[in-house]
Parts: structure tokens; sequence; C-alpha cells
């Protein structure tokens, strides 16, 4: 039976200075075209976990208009980002999504404070496509795909996930670091080697 491993690691983040570009729609339809490392099967029961999460929580009426929450899934990890309005709250959300059915692990980067506004979110979903497109562009790592990669933003700070190897998860961050507007990185890779 093969282990994995899950390595969190925290980037310090670094401020840069510059323009960003607008997302390209375009971009992002043949990044979720591309195949990636997980088989066809565990792309749909991330794609369920994805879907059963967002159900639970948007049926929890103490969750309605006080909270942000996303889950980003990846191999059988749920990612959770966004704002919650106090610790009772958040145990909630994290109950509901560990007894998800094929939840393997779950990586709580959710914070106590008012929900982002809409002007932060879509900063983020252009930080999200603007990641995306510089994942395009590297050419120098045999069988790399930028698919492999899941990027996920909230409030500036981008997280990676994924199946990688050392040598692309540190190519990664560091294409990651050089977008204009990156507060911070987390990668939540499961190394291959």
């Amino acid at each position: 039976m093969r282990h994995t491993l899950w390595l969190v690691l925290l980037v310090n983040s670094v401020l840069l200075g510059g323009c960003q570009t607008a997302p390209s729609n375009d971009a992002a339809l043949s990044h979720q075209q591309k195949p990636d490392r997980r088989t066809p099967d565990t792309i749909a029961i991330d794609r369920n976990i994805e879907q059963t999460a967002h159900e639970e929580l948007a049926d929890n009426q103490e969750l309605i208009g006080r909270s942000h929450i996303n889950v980003h899934a990846y191999n059988g990890l749920a990612l959770l980002t966004g704002e919650v309005p106090n610790e009772a709250v958040k145990t909630n959300v994290l109950d509901i999504v560990r007894v998800i059915p094929q939840v393997k692990m779950v990586r709580d980067s959710l914070v106590i404070a008012q929900p982002i506004n809409s002007t932060t979110r879509a900063n983020d979903a252009q930080l999200t496509a603007q990641v995306e497109a510089a994942l395009q562009q590297i050419h120098t790592l045999p069988n790399f795909d930028p698919a492999m990669v899941k990027v996920v933003t909230e409030n500036g700070i981008v997280y990676l996930m994924g199946q990688v190897s050392r040598e692309e998860g540190n190519v990664v961050i560091n294409v990651t670091r050089l977008q204009p507007n990156v507060k911070q990185i987390i990668t939540v890779f499961e190394y291959l080697d």
C-alpha cells in the first residue's frame, strides 16, 4: 500500500508591485480541460466532495450571510478557505466537511473575520487567473502540465494544491512568487518523490 505525505509549507509573503492583467476565460477553460495526474475517478470524487460540501454548507442557516467559505478538493484533501464569525462556527464547518464521504484529510485555512468584500473576491479571481497563466509558461520541466496544480486564492493568499515532484513544486512556487499582489503562498502539495 502506497503511503502519501501531505506536506504543507508556508512560504513567507513577498509583496510585489506592478500591473495586473485581466483574467482570460479561454486560459481557464483550457487549463480545466487538460489532464492531470489524478485518475478520472479521483477527479470525479474531488468534484463530488466540493459539490457535497457546498450543498451542506448552503443548507446551514448559521452560516448564511455571516460567513464566506470555499471548499476545494484535490486527491481527497479538502482545503477550506474563507472567513467565519467565530470559533464555534469554524468548528461546525470543519465537522460538516470531515464527514463527507471520501474526504481523506481537511486543511483548515479558515480565519475568524468578517467576510471579504466583492472587490477583494474579484481581485482574488484575477490573481488566480494570473498565476494559472504564469504556470502555463513553464516549459523547462519534463512532463510538467500546469493542470497538475490547482490554484486557489483567498484575500491575496495563494494556495497551491497538487501532485508534483519536489523540483516541479519549487518551480511552481518560484513562478507564483513573481506574480504581483501575492501576499503569501501556502502549498498543499502531495510530493511524488
